[in-house]
Parts: C-alpha cells; structure tokens; sequence
C-alpha cells in the first residue's frame, strides 16, 4: 500500500489562507490522478478538488470554485492544494488519495485507491 502524506494543515482566521501538501517518497505522483477530499465531524467525507493524469485538468467542489486551486509540483512530486479566504465551513481534516484512472472526479471517491492520515484543517478567529 502507497503512503501518502499530507502536510501543511493548521488553524487560520476566517479570511485566511493555507497551502497543503500531498507527497510521497515512494513513487512519483506525477503519473497519478490525485484528489483532495475533507471530513468535518459527523459529516460524510467530500470530494474537494482533483487534477487529472491525463491532461492535467481539475475538478472542484462547488463550495471552494474560485477559493482553492490544485496543483502539481513536478519537481518535487508534490500536489498542492491553494485554500483563500476560509471560512469555518471549510473546517475538516483534509486528505490526499491517488487514482489509476486518467480522468479525476471530485464525487467519486470509489475512483481512488491509496489514502493518507490526514491534516487538520481549523478556521476559528
């Protein structure tokens, strides 16, 4: 099994940014689908965002269109997931998972095969 580790959650104002991380020392992302996904307490897991293999395209979540921006960093095989202008809504502990598929999906988490622990995400003035 693939570990994945997210890095760069943490607690921000209202209004506020952070930028997380989605690595591995095991293979390279670059020929993976990933998606970033997010689970508030008592609530379903969600699909956030996503970019393609394939292409490279994106997905989003109607809630974060306009406020979050995913992105490869091919370099360091990293996928960055931009969050501006947080609001407690966007409170959850966000996770990475990697895909086989070509195409990414943001509602289909069935599509993906590999996931990390996780990194807190707290919007709290």
């Amino acid at each position: 099994q693939v570990q994945l580790v997210e890095s760069g959650g943490g607690l921000v104002q209202p209004g506020g940014s952070l930028r997380l991380s989605c690595t591995t020392s095991e293979f390279t992302l670059d020929y993976y689908t990933v998606g970033w996904f997010r689970q508030a307490p008592g609530k379903e897991r969600e699909g956030v965002s996503c970019i393609s293999s394939s292409d490279g395209s994106t997905r989003y979540a109607d809630s974060v269109k306009g406020r979050f921006t995913i992105s490869r960093n091919n370099t360091k095989s990293a996928v960055h997931l931009q969050m501006n202008n947080l609001t407690p809504e966007d409170a959850a502990v966000y996770y990475c998972a990697t895909s086989p598929a070509r195409l990414c999906s943001v509602r289909l988490t069935s599509l993906y095969n590999d996931w990390g622990q996780g990194t807190q995400v707290t919007v709290s003035s």
